[in-house]
């Protein structure tokens, strides 16, 4: 009689998922919406906040610069830190402070209070958003769970900004410009609340801060935003903005050399020279300097165009908002485990690549139905399916206690893009504009040739970025590995054919 074998050792049992991980995704999503919100809510608000503080045009741009400088600078400095100090605790320290520099802002008395508290709200802005996105990647351990985890998450960061013009709209026009700040204290009130009942605290990763590291690129960064932000103001000529675009490319040059030879590196390279991680950081490069001519030169041809009001200019972005979550949502749980992140990116920038070349078509007798609802469900489908897959994407494969600067680089992508986008498209309107009115009027200029002008500004726009959207889809699908991502192995298993990286 054959003795029977005796039953393999178990090895290492996988960690136990968190009961309250759906509560703590509902709260990190609560979080995030405040920081979406606030990219472009405040835009809205400056106009009533401009006459009710007095202040110049000149000055009306630091409202803005201000939140961007800090948010910029300090996401690296920041997404380590979420790494040594603790997820929760990054969390809970980012929500609060951006709370309570939003109460500041909104009792505004002056001019010099209201950028101060704007430079606060983007400081702790940056110590939030690394922070968020660690989260999702660490408290979900199942994959399947992490595909939905991260579809909720991305329609909410992808929809951020549109609804930021509604609510926007909708807080001037009903309230005052002051409740685009008091706001935050509502939101980030039940995220910190959430936060500190749900959320348990992470263990310690070990991780270390690599100080010349963070001086050179937090240094860097700042430059390079505020030389774009400067060039956007300004000119691209003006010393003030070669200077600091030059010193910023110095910096980061310098940053990148000590990365290679640093014992415990800010941002290791083997981060961002992985193929489908570095791709995915591309992607959210181009999305930002494409994005921003939805959201501001379409915004400019509703109202100043079109007679729009500014709560009726944002809901007419609803429908992109609505297709956006529901490609977020599919891509992240239907399609990319299945497919992985390269067609989806491809497909997504494709997608916003045709729908900003449809938005060339308007002309001064444009309707919303005609000309406007295409391409910005086009886009939205296509912005749903690129967070989808890159949200994932960009904190795949790495270690616990490399997740907070992962994502880091993730919003890091998305600043600078912003800033560039706004130097760069808002130069080409205005050339685009001034040579129109060189070539077509004559004499005193009337009402009508000047909202020419400006179509003609925005129809360049648009086809400068159907152009960044196809170069980054050709580029980030050339560069991204094809199939799956790869599944880690759990604890004490052999990988297996599934989780050993595709290549393509």
């Amino acid at each position: 009689m054959a003795t029977p074998k005796a039953a393999p050792a178990p090895g290492p049992s996988a960690p136990a998922a968190d009961p309250r991980r759906w509560l703590v995704l509902a709260v990190i999503c609560t979080a995030y919406t405040m920081v979406g919100l606030d990219l472009t809510v405040m835009n809205l608000a400056l106009p009533s906040a401009q006459t009710d503080l007095g202040f110049s045009d000149a000055d009306r741009q630091w409202i803005v610069t201000a939140y961007a400088l800090p948010f910029g600078s300090l996401l690296l400095f920041c997404g380590r830190l979420s790494d040594l100090i603790g997820r929760k605790e990054s969390f809970l320290g980012g929500v609060a402070g951006f709370v309570l520099a939003s109460a500041v802002g909104g009792a505004a008395n002056s001019f010099g209070m209201l950028v101060t508290a704007r430079a606060f709200q983007g400081a702790f802005a940056a110590m939030l958003a690394p922070a968020v996105l660690a989260l999702v990647a660490t408290t979900f351990t199942d994959p399947q769970e992490k595909g939905k985890a991260f579809g909720i998450f991305s329609a909410v960061a992808s929809s951020g900004a549109a609804l930021g013009l509604i609510v926007g709209g909708a807080l001037t026009s009903a309230l005052d410009w002051r409740w685009c700040m008091y706001i935050n204290l509502l939101i980030g009130g039940a995220a910190l609340v959430g936060g500190q009942v749900w959320m348990t605290k992470q263990p310690r990763t070990g991780a270390r801060m690599d100080i010349p590291g963070v001086l050179l690129a937090s240094a860097g960064m700042f430059c390079v935003v505020y030389g774009f932000s400067n060039a956007a103001e300004d000119s691209w000529s003006a010393p003030t903005t070669w200077g600091l675009l030059l010193a910023g490319a110095v910096l980061l040059a310098a940053f990148a050399g000590w990365q290679a030879r640093a014992q415990n590196p800010l941002l290791p390279p083997r981060i961002v020279l992985d193929r489908n991680r570095g791709g995915a950081y591309l992607t959210v490069l181009f999305v930002g300097m494409g994005l921003f001519g939805v959201m501001l030169f379409l915004i400019y041809f509703m109202q100043h165009n079109l007679g729009y009001s500014a709560i009726t200019s944002g809901v007419a972005l609803l429908p992109m908002i609505v297709f956006t979550t529901v490609a977020a949502s599919v891509g992240a749980m239907k399609l990319l485990p299945k497919h992985g992140p390269k067609p989806l990116i491809t497909i997504g920038m494709v997608l916003n690549a045709v729908g900003m070349a449809w938005l060339t078509m308007i002309d001064a007798d444009s309707t919303y139905a005609a000309d406007l609802l295409g391409p910005l469900l086009a886009i939205g489908f296509g912005m749903g399916l690129v967070y989808s897959a890159a949200a994932r994407t960009g904190t795949s494969g790495v270690a616990p206690h490399e997740a907070g600067i992962a994502s880091a680089c993730i919003n890091t992508g998305q600043q600078i893009g912003g800033a560039v986008g706004t130097a760069l498209l808002n130069t080409i309107a205005a050339t685009a504009g001034a040579n129109w009115l060189e070539d077509h009027a004559q004499g005193r200029l009337t009402a009508d040739q000047l909202g020419l002008a400006a179509i003609e500004g925005y129809i360049t726009v648009f086809w400068w970025c159907a152009a960044i959207f196809a170069f980054g889809a050709v580029l980030v699908g050339v560069l991204m590995r094809s199939g799956p991502l790869p599944v880690p192995a759990a604890p004490g298993q052999q990988p297996s054919e599934q989780t050993k990286p595709a290549h393509s």
